[in-house]
C-alpha cells in the first residue's frame, strides 16, 4: 500500500476515512453510492437556459451539417443516435450475473453518432461550431437569422484558415474536434496521449489535422494543447477539463432522449424511475449528460459513472472531495487501461463540482470484463463497440447485486419501484473502429472466460 502523503494524509488515514479505498487502490471492482447526492450545490452556475441556448445553436447549424455531412440528411443535420432494446444481451446478462430486469434493457447508441462515431460528437462538434459562429459574427459574416449553409463556402473557409484550434485528447474528442474543425477550414492541432489508438491518429491526419503524439498520458496532452494557445490570440484551446461549451453540448442530449423515450411510450416519473450508466474519463461527457437529464427528469433519474479499475479519477475526486487536486497515480494506480477514452488520471474539477449533487454514484470495471461484454454484445445483438463503451453494462449488475447498490435503492425509497424502472446503458463509441481492429477486440473477448 502507498506510504507517501496524499494531500497531507497517509494512505492509512485515507482508508480509515473511506474504507472503500482499500479495494480501489488494489484495482478491485467497486460500487460507490454518492453520499452528496441531492445535497444543495452552490457552485453550479449553469442553468436550463444555457442548455436551451446550446440546443438553438445546433438547430441553426443543422442545415450546414446536413449539407457537408450527407450521413446526417435523414435527421436534417441534427446529430443524434437511436435507442435500442437489447433483449438477447439482457437474457445473457441475467443468466450470467443472476439479476433480473423487469423492463427491456435499453442501449443509447452514441457509438453510432454520425461524423465521429462517439459521444464526443456532441460536445466536441458543438464547441467548434460555437467558436466558428463567434468568429464569423465578429467579422460580420453571419447573423443568427441567416441561413448557416453559407459556412460551406470559400469565403468562410478563408476566414477560418487564419484561426487555429487545439485540443488534448485520448482519442474520440480529438476525432470530433479535428474532423469538424478541418471541415470548416480551421488549422487544427490534436495533442494525443500515448494510449490513443493509432487508427484514430491516422484518420485525423487523413483529414488534414496536425497530430502531435506524447509518450505520457492524457494530462500531458492537455498541458501541451493549452500551451499552444496561450501566446496566440487566434488559437482557441478546447479545454476538456474546464469547458462550459463542451459540457452544454453534451447536455442537449437529454431533451432529445426524453422525446425518444416518449415515442417508445416510456415516461419517467416517481413510479417509473430511469437509471442511466455512463462511461467516464475526465467527466465532461457523462457530466453534461447528467446535468441535462436532471434538468428534464429531476430526482426521477439516477446516473452512475463507470471507470476502469486502474483509472477511477472521477470516483477518487468525488470520494475525497479533492477533485483535480489528486490523481489516480497518487493512490498507486497505473492509469493503464485498454479503454483509451477512459484512461484519465485526474478528473475535471469544474465537472466534479457542477454535478456533485446530481451524481448517484460511481463504479469500476476491469478491462477483461470489458472485452467479455464486447464479445457477448456482438454475439447476441451484432453490435460492436470499442472496449471503453462497454463500461456502462456492468452498472445495473452492480446496482442490483452489490450490498452498496441495494443500500442505494433502499435509501432513496426505490425498492417498490424497481419493477417499473428502466435501465439505459450509454454506448459511447465504436462505429468508426476499423474492422480489423474491432475483430482483434472480439477475438480477445473470446479468449476471456467471464
Amino acid at each position: 500500500m502507498v506510504s507517501k502523503l496524499i494531500a497531507d494524509k497517509t494512505m492509512e488515514q485515507w482508508v480509515k476515512q473511506h474504507p472503500i479505498l482499500e479495494e480501489i487502490v488494489y484495482a478491485d471492482e467497486v460500487f460507490w453510492p454518492n453520499p452528496a447526492y441531492r445535497m444543495e450545490n452552490s457552485k453550479n452556475t449553469l442553468t436550463n437556459a444555457d442548455i436551451d441556448d446550446a440546443a438553438e445553436r445546433l438547430k441553426r447549424f443543422a442545415p450546414y451539417i446536413a449539407k457537408v455531412f450527407p450521413e446526417t440528411m435523414e435527421t436534417e443535420g441534427i446529430i443524434e443516435s437511436p435507442i435500442k432494446p437489447i433483449r438477447s444481451m439482457q437474457r445473457v446478462m441475467e443468466q450470467k450475473y443472476d439479476v433480473a430486469f423487469q423492463k427491456d434493457l435499453l442501449l443509447k447508441c452514441d457509438s453510432h453518432l454520425p461524423i465521429s462515431g462517439s459521444i464526443k460528437a456532441r460536445g466536441g462538434i458543438y464547441e467548434v461550431l460555437k467558436h466558428a459562429e463567434e468568429v464569423a459574427s465578429k467579422h460580420h459574416y453571419i447573423s443568427v437569422d441567416q441561413n448557416y449553409t453559407q459556412f460551406d463556402s470559400d469565403t468562410f473557409r478563408t476566414l477560418f484558415s487564419n484561426y487555429e484550434i487545439s485540443v488534448g485528447s485520448t482519442g474520440n474528442l480529438g476525432l470530433s474536434i479535428g474532423i469538424m474543425s478541418a471541415q470548416l477550414g480551421f488549422k487544427v492541432t490534436v495533442h494525443m496521449s500515448a494510449d490513443a489508438k493509432q487508427w484514430k491518429k491516422d484518420l485525423l491526419r487523413s483529414k488534414g489535422v496536425q497530430v502531435i503524439e506524447y509518450e505520457s498520458d492524457y494530462s500531458k496532452a492537455v498541458i501541451e494543447g493549452r500551451k499552444q494557445a496561450e501566446n496566440n490570440p487566434r488559437c482557441h484551446f478546447i479545454d476538456d477539463e474546464n469547458s462550459r461549451n463542451l459540457f452544454l453540448g453534451y447536455a442537449v442530449a437529454a431533451s432529445r432522449l426524453k422525446e425518444q423515450l416518449h415515442v417508445m411510450n416510456i415516461e419517467v416519473n416517481a413510479d417509473q424511475p430511469l437509471f442511466v450508466y455512463l462511461p467516464c474519463g475526465v467527466g465532461g461527457g457523462p457530466g453534461g449528460v447528467t446535468f441535462g437529464l436532471h434538468a428534464e427528469f429531476g430526482e426521477h433519474v439516477h446516473c452512475f459513472f463507470a471507470e476502469p479499475t486502474n483509472s477511477p479519477c472521477f470516483l477518487l475526486g468525488q470520494l475525497t472531495g479533492l477533485q483535480d487536486k489528486i490523481s489516480v497515480q497518487d493512490f498507486g494506480l497505473s492509469n493503464q487501461t485498454d479503454a483509451d477514452g477512459l484512461a484519465v488520471g485526474r478528473t475535471s474539477s469544474f465537472v466534479g463540482e457542477t454535478i456533485r449533487h446530481l451524481l448517484s454514484g460511481c463504479y469500476t470495471i476491469q478491462d477483461a470484463r470489458l472485452y467479455a461484454l464486447l464479445r457477448d454484445l456482438a454475439d447476441t445483438e451484432d453490435i460492436f463497440l470499442e472496449p471503453s463503451a462497454l463500461a456502462g453494462f456492468y452498472g445495473p449488475v452492480q446496482l442490483m447485486s452489490q450490498q452498496s447498490g441495494r443500500n442505494y435503492i433502499k435509501k432513496h425509497n426505490l425498492t417498490d419501484k424497481m419493477k417499473q424502472a428502466h435501465h439505459l446503458i450509454w454506448a459511447t463509441g465504436g462505429n468508426m473502429v476499423p474492422q480489423e481492429v474491432m475483430q482483434g477486440y472480439y477475438e480477445k473477448g473470446k479468449n476471456i472466460n467471464i
